[in-house]
């Protein structure tokens, strides 16, 4: 396969993966005080070391720790920005899949106080990740976007006392995005990616009504939240790739929103200073490849084409097809190939097994070997 140097890399994964039992029974033993959080630590360690061993032996170049220490792909960040705190009020977000419906709750989020940084988060998490993977391997930290702290609480979880201006908000969050990725590219990250199911969201016609009768202005957020992505990342070292992933929803192999990327692609794509982006492209709920045809020349599309919704597995030649039909608006040397999202965005997983998780994974390097081969 002709390998890129740099990420993102022709066969790669976006991130999270399913979690072992031994870990699942750990985690509960934990929470009910039966073994330390040291303990705690130990089976942790033992099982990344496991995942990236597996992301290695299937001929992947980048490994990620498979988000094994969070309960959701996102919230275990945010709840460690300074400034906000978890309430006793839920989020509930209503997912949908082919056998019915149901709803993902967490606690809500609340901005009490100035946001900024106050710890290296995920740090000591990236450190362990980085000691264990092979030398020509990249390890890959995945971390929500600034756009997310917003849109799961929007201006009504903003403490009006604290900003009485919302720019101040804007700029603080971008400030410590911005000493974040300072501090993990010091301790020689060179592979980031922001999680971002905000800016895919807003393609769904339903998701911005929701957003517009909560007061928020959905036809221009996607704008802002481009500033604001920007500005995080506006000083990182030459060296550190950035990407960023967008899907529409992904628990329990269900999805919370569908539409193509027409709505927010022209901005997106043209305005959006990342190396690379991950587009959720497993099926028609994710529209065409129309709105690509709005990459400039330079950066990178990541197709996920292969699903991680469910176990079956993907022809090759319906990959190639449909890698195909993408160059027809984006050069096929601009594009690379991996899964359409996390296995396991949350705790609980996808519903998946193992061996069938791996199996996708290979189908990914064995496919992009003979595109780019």
């Amino acid at each position: 396969m002709t390998k890129r140097a740099t990420p993102p890399f022709r066969a790669d994964h976006v991130g999270s993966l399913l979690r072992p039992a031994r870990l699942l029974e750990a985690r509960r033993s934990r929470a009910l005080g039966e073994i330390t959080a040291a303990e705690l630590r130990a089976v942790e360690d033992e099982a990344v070391a496991e995942i990236v061993r597996m992301q290695r032996d299937v001929g992947l170049q980048s490994a990620t720790d498979g988000e094994f220490r969070r309960t959701s792909w996102h919230m275990d960040f945010i709840y460690r920005l300074g400034g906000i705190r978890p309430t006793d009020e839920k989020i509930k977000v209503h997912f949908r899949n082919a056998s019915g419906e149901l709803d993902f709750e967490s606690a809500a989020l609340a901005v009490d106080g100035p946001v900024r940084l106050t710890e290296t988060i995920f740090g000591d998490d990236y450190r362990y990740l980085s000691s264990i993977v092979d030398p020509d391997v990249t390890a890959k930290l995945t971390i929500p976007s600034p756009s997310m702290v917003h849109y799961r609480g929007g201006r009504a979880a903003i403490d009006p006392a604290v900003y009485p201006e919302q720019e101040a908000f804007w700029e603080d969050l971008s400030a410590a995005y911005a000493e974040q990725v300072r501090r993990v590219a010091a301790l020689g990250c060179r592979y980031l990616q922001l999680d971002d199911t905000s800016l895919a969201y807003l393609n769904d016609p339903a998701q911005r009504s929701l957003l517009s009768a909560r007061g928020d202005d959905a036809d221009h957020q996607h704008l802002r939240y481009i500033r604001q992505i920007n500005a995080a990342i506006a000083d990182r070292p030459a060296d550190l790739k950035v990407t960023t992933h967008m899907c529409r929803g992904n628990f329990r192999s269900s999805w919370a929103a569908e539409g193509g990327y027409d709505f927010v692609a022209e901005a997106l794509f043209g305005s959006l200073e990342v190396d690379g982006f991950f587009l959720e492209y497993d099926d028609a709920r994710s529209g065409d490849f129309a709105p690509l045809r709005f990459v400039p020349k330079g950066k990178m599309v990541v197709l996920g084409l292969v699903t991680t919704k469910r176990g079956t597995l993907e022809s090759k030649d319906d990959l190639k097809r449909r890698i195909d039909e993408a160059a027809r608006y984006v050069p096929l040397e601009q594009i690379c190939l991996s899964p359409q999202c996390g296995f396991s965005s949350t705790v609980e997983g996808n519903e998946l097994t193992y061996q069938e998780q791996m199996a996708k994974l290979r189908l990914i390097v064995e496919t992009a070997a003979e595109v780019w081969g």
